[in-house]
């Protein structure tokens, strides 16, 4: 990205930023790289802090409708505690850990639809300015990429992906929101439900899995939510394919454990109002090669890329038009 000019609060000559990620996608849990080049302004300035933000997009259902908005979930100081002389240029290099619950915003190279950013906020002089608003891209954790990898085996199918905002009951979610990535149904249980959302609640010590299946409904009955739970570890090796269509058996024939058209409402608990803002491994590789990863298929397939390109540019421009009416 290009230099941005500091907002209203330093005024015309104040110092400008570019924060510069590391274009490789970083990992849940893993440590984010980058440089943050300042060039100083028309005047000499003192440099207090650099601190990054993470912001997400997030979705918020509240009675029967559903917003959208923008949510903090980490902050981080890299730098401060210098005066920028006039018309200086100086590079702050930075290695920041990202959380393990930070959401995977692509799958083999395709983006998902989940909008990350990071956003560098200077403080100088007693204001501070957000001067700088960056995509962030994350890839799958090895055991993470290893069950979605499973799932396009078994005939599974990429819909969509996004995050809400809420606490799953249950489970050690940290971060105020999670991330649900819906699948289509294989064809052998394309009569039993509508789809599988998947959520991955990373840690140290491994992943929580959630599983829910949206079950069809019979003409006697109406179709409810299923849900599975299970903890694997980031080094497990395990044959995944006959691991998750475990987990989907278990998910169907549980039905009436986890049944009486509670599901999504009793397991998730009560989702929260919207609370901030406004709106490969070679294995893989060959198996997207030829076509057998159907979620690969299924993200690099039909509108969905485009439509992520489109809301990609319409969330950071308009957090930039959002910040210069500030003062």
């Amino acid at each position: 990205m290009v230099f941005k000019r500091l907002l209203g609060s330093l005024g015309v000559g104040g110092p400008t930023v570019d924060t510069v990620l590391d274009p490789r996608p970083a990992l849940p849990g893993g440590t984010l790289d980058g440089q943050v080049h300042l060039r100083g302004g028309t005047a000499d300035f003192d440099i207090e802090h650099i601190t990054l933000e993470l912001v997400a997009r997030v979705e918020a259902e509240h009675g029967e409708g559903e917003s959208e908005g923008v949510v903090a979930f980490e902050r981080f100081t890299v730098g401060g505690g210098f005066r920028l002389a006039a018309g200086e240029e100086r590079s702050v290099p930075f290695g920041v850990v990202l959380p393990w619950e930070t959401p995977v915003t692509e799958l083999y190279g395709q983006p998902l639809g989940v909008v990350l950013g990071v956003r560098t906020e200077l403080s100088v002089a007693g204001a501070k300015d957000k001067g700088d608003l960056d995509p962030l891209t994350i890839g799958p954790l090895p055991v993470q990429e290893a069950v979605l990898e499973a799932f396009g085996q078994l005939g599974f199918g990429f819909r969509s992906a996004d995050l809400e905002y809420g606490h799953i009951g249950g489970t050690g979610q940290r971060l105020p929101f999670y991330q649900e990535i819906e699948l289509t149904p294989a064809p052998q249980y394309a009569h039993r439900m509508n789809e599988i959302e998947v959520t991955f609640l990373a840690g140290p010590a491994g992943v929580e899995v959630v599983l829910e299946a949206d079950k069809r409904g019979g003409p006697f009955s109406d179709g409810h939510d299923a849900l599975t739970h299970v903890t694997v570890g980031h080094h497990d090796t395990r044959d995944w394919n006959a691991e998750v269509e475990g987990w989907v058996r278990r998910l169907i024939e549980h039905r009436a454990s986890y049944g009486g058209g509670h599901g999504h409402d009793a397991y998730h608990g009560q989702h929260v109002p919207q609370a901030h803002g406004n709106r490969s491994g070679p294995g893989v590789g060959t198996a997207v090669a030829a076509g057998a990863a159907g979620l690969a298929v299924g993200v690099a397939g039909g509108l969905v890329a485009a439509e992520v390109v489109d809301e990609v540019g319409d969330f950071f421009e308009g957090d930039d038009e959002e910040g210069e009416d500030e003062d």
